[in-house]
């Protein structure tokens, strides 16, 4: 695939989990990147050790915070050629008890975090007639799963999102997509099973095997291999790629 040498990429939810191995494989490219998140300390150690140029201090849920950070970046390493919105989050209830709080907080970080993020770039890119958007939706974009509802809802809207606004953009030089991982090996996974483990009574090692059983691989996708396919949709490789759906789940759908 082509180098991304000169590009500026910017990743949200980038100092940890698959944002932090998306950030370190777009550098590895040759992107400068800049990396969003809220945890000063882990986008200070992210940068420290070259997974990325810089970093914004913001929460996706606060547009004026989010494009304030974004102007900082843009002054400092160039507008904005490529976007992955990763940053996102979920929160298991069973539906009789999943308030509307509960959807509301899981659109506000999943659906509208990439909103904003999207409306801070896409009037540029498409002006300058180069842009790569990829958002890093779920497997629960596309089939349900138990206990997440609100999730679900709001990673099948990050989909539609997706779908939308490539069409929107098509033949404008940018593109528009979604990666969709299945259960992913990050600290977040991990504090799932744990809190999973301490409600049944399992142990956490017996709830990660659970997860894993839904890859018919037999295991959880390491964040590296979602990075991968990231990486090929920002490169000049995937131009004709454009309102699509990677799952990166071993077969699970």
């Amino acid at each position: 695939m082509a180098a991304l040498d000169g590009r500026h990429a910017l990743v949200t939810g980038g100092s940890r989990g698959i944002g932090r191995a998306i950030a370190a494989v777009l550098a590895g490219a040759g992107a400068a990147v800049t990396i969003v998140g809220r945890n000063e300390a882990s986008l200070e150690e992210a940068v420290a050790r070259g997974d990325a140029r810089g970093f914004v201090k913001a929460d996706v849920t606060d547009p004026r915070a989010l494009l304030d950070g974004m102007a900082r970046a843009v002054a400092a390493r160039g507008p904005v050629d490529i976007l992955v919105a990763n940053a996102g989050g979920a929160e298991s209830a069973p539906f009789a008890k999943a308030d509307v709080d509960l959807f509301r907080r899981m659109f506000e970080l999943n659906v509208m975090g990439t909103v904003h993020a999207a409306r801070a770039v896409i009037g540029d890119m498409t002006a300058r007639r180069y842009g790569r958007i990829v958002a890093v939706a779920s497997t629960a974009g596309l089939k349900g799963y138990a206990y997440v509802s609100a999730y679900c809802a709001a990673k099948h809207a990050v989909v539609g999102l997706v779908r939308a606004l490539a069409l929107e953009t098509a033949g404008s030089g940018v593109t528009v997509n979604a990666v969709c991982p299945g259960y992913t090996d990050t600290d977040l996974v991990r504090e799932g099973a744990a809190r999973i483990a301490a409600k049944t009574g399992r142990g956490p090692e017996e709830a990660l095997a659970a997860m894993a059983k839904n890859n018919p691989l037999g295991r959880l996708i390491a964040p590296a291999e979602v990075a991968s396919a990231v990486l090929f949709l920002c490169s000049s490789d995937a131009a004709a790629i454009t309102g699509t759906t990677l799952t990166v789940a071993g077969g699970e759908l």
